[in-house]
């Protein structure tokens, strides 16, 4: 008689392949990256997929470490293929796992959503100053603060 299998087990098996295909293994890597490697990387060059081995023997030993994909901006490559070791470190320890054992480079652009927007002209010092009177009346500081960051957000936007 076959023994009871654990639920997680089942379902590792038979949705772990349609995450991977799906490239929801590298989904947290993308929205971290910043903090991983720092906004100077972060600039520069951003992780595309991350490829696990196949796995060989029992489903609960730790996966052997994959391969990260990261698309660099043309001359940046030469200074990330020699920061390479540093940024897989980084990576592992912000996980606790050395989940990445190898980079692979791949020259291209890198998303311009990751390029700062242009800072908007500065207010009207008259209009500033309507909203600095209007929460002069608010005795407590934090939340005077915030009301003031809250009108001057609210007029910039109404300029554009």
């Amino acid at each position: 008689m076959a023994r009871p299998k654990p639920l997680s087990e089942l379902i590792e098996r038979s949705l772990g392949p349609v995450f991977a295909a799906q490239g929801f293994a590298s989904t947290d890597i993308l929205a971290s990256w910043s903090e991983i490697v720092g906004e100077r990387l972060a600039r520069a060059c951003q992780p595309e997929k991350l490829e696990w081995p196949r796995r060989r023997g029992s489903s609960r030993e730790r996966p052997e470490p994959g391969t990260l994909t990261v698309r660099v901006e043309g001359a940046f490559a030469l200074e990330l293929q020699h920061l390479g070791p540093l940024v897989i470190e980084r990576i592992n320890r912000h996980y606790g796992w050395a989940c990445v054992g190898k980079i692979r480079l791949r020259q291209d652009r890198v998303a311009q959503a990751r390029q700062r927007k242009a800072t908007p002209p500065p207010l009207d010092p008259v209009r500033r100053g309507e909203v600095a009177l209007a929460v002069s009346t608010v005795s407590e500081a934090a939340l005077r603060d915030a009301l003031d960051r809250l009108g001057l957000a609210v007029l910039g936007a109404q300029r554009r």
